[in-house]
């Protein structure tokens, strides 16, 4: 069953209420590449890049497809290897790296259909049949009503069921961030988990007085406080902060988290399966992750592709650690509006009081509705 085609899916749509992060990148569409794989006894797989979409597509058109046509699509491990050998001369990071985690992840795809089995049973079988959900937002979007708008938007998540909440920080003032997260936290109440997400802009100092004020609030994880690039920053924040420091959603491959991990620059690394090298190398950040006592908790932010891998690869995660009253690996379910994240999947996988099944279908345990990648497609 060799592979005969891989066709990329450049789809993107916009977004009727625009929002923004501390990066002040204002969002005012959603897209991504989907990745089809064709074997020539007519199994589809498919897989998801994360980051810019036509640039993805460029790397897998022009540098890996004629690496990956013809190939035996079990050879997952062989593919991944030889693809990371192609571009490690000038690309062991990013966008190439995403690429290959789109391809990665749609063989996993096809074998888990050719073997009848979902995914997560061929990379070593499920810790869990359910994960448990939170929900990412709470971004900037309402400059002139930021405390309301979050109190409202993570009360809603609370009605929903979730019981865990990750909202975004970085307003250029400890005091209107604090402020901001105390009035989310009095809302919500102390029995919901609260994380908060900076996406890496603050200095050492200032991320250091901001967490310092935070665990007052009982805050779960301050996410990305500073630069990606600055593991000795890391470093200081984690040793100066009692609550746990995340960060690695920007990093890729073992090689890339590998001097994170050993020197415990953050107490939780997030690799992303569409960006970090697909499921393939995901496991092996998760392996050396718990070889030194650090967790793992996978960020996620993409279509129902990207979702479903990240189920898979969540469910496969042992507790870290091991206990009689474990604290599993929490799933990130982003909740902006995003039509790949809610209508790709012919059946979309959603929450039920704060927790989803882990798919039992062959391969990713989706369906593609192609009705919406031919509504939304760019190229």
């Amino acid at each position: 069953m060799p592979i005969k085609k891989i066709t990329c899916h450049v789809v993107a749509a916009p977004v009727q209420r625009p929002f923004t992060s501390s990066r002040g990148w204002l969002y005012k569409t959603r897209g991504t590449c989907l990745v089809e794989i064709e074997t020539d006894d007519g199994i589809t797989g498919w897989g998801e890049c994360y980051g810019p979409s036509a640039v993805a597509k460029a790397f897998i058109d022009t540098q890996l497809t004629p690496r990956v046509i013809g190939r035996d699509p079990f050879d997952v491990e062989v593919i991944w290897e030889d693809l990371y050998n192609r571009i490690k001369d000038y690309g062991p990071k990013g966008m190439s790296i995403a690429a290959i985690s789109g391809i990665d992840i749609a063989l996993w795809d096809i074998v888990g259909k050719a073997c009848n089995k979902p995914v997560h049973k061929l990379i070593g079988g499920a810790f869990r049949t359910e994960v448990d959900a939170y929900a990412t937002g709470l971004y900037f979007t309402d400059m002139d009503r930021l405390v309301d708008e979050a109190v409202e938007e993570a009360s809603g998540y609370v009605r929903q069921g979730f019981k865990a909440i990750k909202m975004k920080i970085g307003l250029g003032s400890i005091k209107r961030d604090f402020d901001r997260v105390k009035a989310v936290r009095d809302a919500i109440g102390p029995n919901v988990k609260l994380m908060v997400d900076s996406n890496h802009c603050f200095t050492v100092p200032a991320a250091i007085r901001l967490g310092r004020k935070l665990e007052e609030l009982d805050i779960e994880w301050f996410e990305e406080p500073i630069s990606p690039e600055d593991i000795d920053g890391y470093v200081a924040v984690s040793r100066a902060l009692d609550m746990a420091v995340a960060g690695g959603e920007n990093e890729f491959t073992r090689w890339g988290f590998r001097d994170a991990i050993l020197r415990k620059a953050m107490d939780i690394v997030q690799p992303d399966v569409c960006a970090a090298g697909g499921i393939t190398e995901c496991k092996k950040i998760a392996a050396l992750a718990s070889t030194h006592g650090v967790e793992c908790v996978p960020h996620a932010w993409g279509s129902a592709v990207g979702l479903a891998a990240t189920i898979h690869f969540l469910a496969s995660i042992p507790n870290q650690p091991p206990s009689l009253f474990p604290m599993p690996p929490m799933l990130e379910f982003e909740q902006e509006e995003n039509p790949f994240r809610d209508h790709l999947a012919t059946e979309p996988i959603h929450q039920v009081k704060g927790t989803i099944a882990v798919p039992t279908g062959a391969g990713l345990g989706i369906e593609i509705d192609r009705r919406v990648i031919d509504r939304y497609r760019v190229a």
